[in-house]
């Protein structure tokens, strides 16, 4: 499985990182924002899985949301936000917008686990 990350927070990211590499997966790239990921996604083909955060400089996760689910090529990446934004009208614009599920921050290894399906 080949997962990216997409946090602007480095410390979120190895925490991260270190749940996946503790589930089994072998492959994963890291991006501070969504125009980093956008380039990671387009050179680092096939990627099953995104973990996005919302709240990013640059281009942030809802932005590089739609902008993933505009290209055919990246259809069956699955995309899951995870962020600490939890009002209902976000977790309903994200859905609505492309994304496979959602994950509110701080969640438990066992969350996200199951989230994942793995």
């Amino acid at each position: 499985m080949n997962v990216l990350l997409v946090d602007d927070s480095s410390t979120m990211r190895r925490i991260q990182k270190t749940q996946l590499e503790n589930f089994g997966v072998d492959k994963i790239i890291e991006a501070g924002d969504g125009e980093e990921a956008m380039e990671k996604l387009e050179t680092s083909m096939p990627i099953d899985i995104i973990l996005l955060d919302w709240n990013m400089p640059v281009m942030d996760g809802l932005t590089f949301l739609k902008e993933v689910r505009k290209k055919s090529e990246y259809s069956k990446v699955k995309i899951f936000m995870c962020t600490s934004e939890s009002e209902k009208p976000k977790v309903f614009e994200a859905l609505q917008a492309g994304a496979n599920n959602y994950i509110v921050k701080p969640f438990s290894p066992e969350a996200l686990k199951k989230k994942l399906e793995l």
